[in-house]
């Protein structure tokens, strides 16, 4: 909403009934209901949504960061409607949202990818087991359509692997209607990093940095940076110009991201998101771009308007993100908020849609803020997020704000490097103690 004031554009905002109230609702030009709180009826619903675009005269439509967002025959529907999509092609959707598709593709274009098989397991555990022995145990089981942590399942050895593969089949078919899994070298110590690109109509293919999201749980992220504390700079070059040359080569347009695991001094590509991430602010941060404002642009047909050489990111950025479950056990608690206050002061920024009396529903995704925190440097920009930490009172239901807090306090966070499997050591060693 604030990137189309920005740019005279007038925002309409679909809603379920589970969100009726929602402050995003009360500040857009327009709103409109589209279903019941049920997913599957409301913001899944792409006849529902195309109809109230029609209604409103919507000239594009921005799908966030979840449901359709990387749905390609949503995105195909819209352009079909006469409509702008904000952000690649139904084809590169497609093609970016196939898993197996996309590391093919990463290949040809020189990124190097985890070790792993380059089609779907056969439903023969037989010939499964025989693939398996060749990328070697641990492995990891990936649903080919996944994403959001769901459909994965570590493999230590192969008396395991006729299980592993029926379940995580299972679970791939219920929460992205595709059974097909593949398997992939599963790295012991690897750190989640990103590279950010912005990609125009016009053949201009840019990267806006790399972010550090390694501190995670159940595969989703809960605290991201940029730059990535202590990787050695020319390697990143080398890997965020590989980038942006694959983008060239299959004519990628708008805001996307490369993920790689780094392990032993290598980068190996494991999927692009074709949308707007979660943890874009931290890029915003260091950047001072507004991706969103560019996603807008590109989709109106614009140049991105600066070059590689005019991209100078600066100093540190951290985001916390703050969600509606206890935060040891990391169980839900939808409900009604008593009181919340944000906090404040330079270098802090807040994105959320609360209000003192706004209702968290149970039918969605826990997130309910995001704080991030500049600085200078990196102990700057943490000693902040610790004092933004500490003035955030958030009451009527629990978050994983001490979670937070106390993870900004550990020494082995603060040095930084840590990789992916560190918070569930932490949560591990917490709950042993």
């Amino acid at each position: 909403q604030r990137a189309c004031r920005q740019l005279g554009l007038r925002s309409v905002v679909v809603h379920s009934e589970a969100d009726r109230g929602a402050s995003y609702v009360r500040r857009a030009d327009e709103a409109l209901c589209i279903g019941p709180a049920p997913a599957a009826r409301s913001y899944l619903d792409q006849h529902a949504i195309l109809m109230a675009a029609a209604a409103t005269g919507a000239g594009a439509i921005h799908p966030g960061y979840g449901f359709l967002s990387e749905n390609a025959s949503f995105a195909a529907r819209v352009e079909a409607a006469g409509m702008a999509f904000v952000g690649p092609s139904a084809a590169t959707i497609a093609m970016m949202g196939d898993k197996i598709a996309a590391k093919r593709a990463m290949r040809e274009a020189g990124v190097p990818c985890v070790p792993g098989t380059d089609a779907a397991l056969p439903g023969d555990p037989v010939a499964a087991a025989h693939l398996a022995r060749d990328i070697g145990y641990p492995l990891l089981l990936k649903a080919t359509s996944g994403g959001g942590g769901r459909g994965m399942r570590v493999v230590a050895q192969e008396s395991e692997l006729a299980a592993a593969l029926a379940l995580t089949s299972a679970e791939a078919r219920s929460a992205f209607g595709v059974p097909d899994i593949y398997a992939e070298r599963y790295l012991e110590r690897p750190r989640h990093i990103e590279i950010q690109v912005l990609c125009d109509r016009h053949g201009h293919a840019l990267w806006l940095g790399e972010r550090d999201c390694s501190v995670q749980r159940r595969h989703q992220k809960i605290i991201e940076e940029s730059p990535a504390p202590g990787l050695p700079r020319d390697s990143v070059l080398a890997i965020a110009r590989r980038c942006t040359e694959a983008c060239r080569r299959i004519g990628y347009r708008g805001a996307g991201t490369f993920e790689f695991l780094f392990q032993d001094g290598e980068f190996a590509f494991i999927e692009m998101n074709t949308r707007l991430q979660v943890e874009h602010p931290v890029t915003e941060m260091t950047t001072g771009i507004d991706i969103v404002a560019a996603q807008l642009r590109i989709a109106r047909g614009e140049q991105l308007g600066f070059t590689q050489a005019a991209i100078d990111p600066r100093g540190h950025a951290i985001e916390c993100r703050i969600n509606a479950e206890a935060p040891y056990d990391l169980t839900p608690s939808p409900g009604i908020v008593a009181d919340w206050q944000p906090p404040a002061g330079p270098g802090v920024r807040v994105d959320s849609h609360l209000d003192a009396g706004s209702a968290v529903p149970p039918h969605y995704d826990s997130l309910i803020a995001k704080i991030i925190a500049w600085g200078a440097t990196r102990d700057e920009a943490l000693a902040r997020m610790r004092g933004a930490l500490e003035d955030t009172r958030i009451t009527g239901i629990e978050t994983n704000l001490a979670l937070h807090r106390d993870l900004l306090a550990d020494p082995t966070l603060i040095a930084g490097g840590i990789d992916i499997h560190f918070l569930d050591r932490w949560l591990a060693a917490r709950r042993a103690a």
